[in-house]
């Protein structure tokens, strides 16, 4: 179950499971609609639906995978919600720092905590730290990353439902962009991607281009004006926070 197919990492890892709405990009959240599926079908891990959970199980998962991969922490989740134990997260990133093959790639809605509680985690170059900005309603969370030290720092503007003509890319290593899927998705317009991509270029951004999204997300492609954009960042030396 640990293998993905999404297009930017390989594996996922969920230590923690459940979450709730707090900005547009949330309304179809595919975490919550897979929750419930997995609930209806009596998986112990989501008796309690998309309640937030902790896992204590779950910390030993990666200490059994012995080849190097990427690695998507809390596909089901949000690491830095609320209701998530700051002791909770810092064994999280304790399994980080002693997995140093693995590169572990961490996404939040939650700017504000990550901000408050980055300076009590320890930041190995292993753990790549982003956060979701479907829209420009939510770019403040660009600036609480910003003030975070990790190897790399990166947004994911997925489900992209509107345009970032503006974006500050000042200390941004890697930029995620993907349509909506699903049953009702909302539309993505071709001229916000290539805004961020070009945006990207002359900021010399990595870019990376998941998908056109839609009803048949598959027939819609992920190519951009004929061309696949799968650039990944390249891990800067930064001073990295010791907890």
């Amino acid at each position: 179950m640990a293998s993905s197919s999404i297009e930017w990492t390989e594996l996922t890892w969920n230590p923690t499971t459940g979450c709730d709405k707090v900005s547009a990009g949330c309304k179809n959240c595919y975490a919550e609609i897979m929750s419930r599926r997995l609930q209806a079908m009596g998986v112990a891990k989501y008796a309690d639906g998309f309640k937030i959970r902790e896992h204590e199980a779950a910390l030993a998962i990666p200490y059994g995978w012995k080849k190097p991969a990427m690695v998507f922490v809390n596909s089901m989740s949000d690491l830095f919600h609320k209701d998530v134990s700051l002791r909770f997260i810092q064994r999280t990133f304790e399994v980080m720092n002693e997995c140093p093959h693995l590169i572990f790639q961490v996404l939040t809605k939650r700017g504000e905590r990550l901000e408050q509680v980055w300076k009590k985690l320890r930041w190995t170059e292993n753990i790549w730290m982003g956060v979701s900005v479907e829209n420009e309603s939510v770019t403040d969370r660009i600036d609480h990353l910003r003030a975070v030290r990790p190897a790399v720092r990166f947004l994911s503007c997925e489900p992209l439902i509107g345009p970032l003509h503006r974006l500050n890319l000042k200390g941004i290593d890697w930029v995620i962009v993907g349509g909506e899927s699903g049953v009702r998705p909302r539309p993505m317009k071709k001229e916000w991607v290539v805004s961020i991509r070009d945006q990207c270029d002359r900021s010399g951004t990595a870019f990376f281009f998941k998908q056109w999204g839609g009803r048949n997300k598959k027939a819609a492609g992920r190519d951009l004006e004929g061309v696949l954009h799968d650039a990944f960042p390249t891990p800067k030396k930064r001073r990295l926070a010791k907890a």
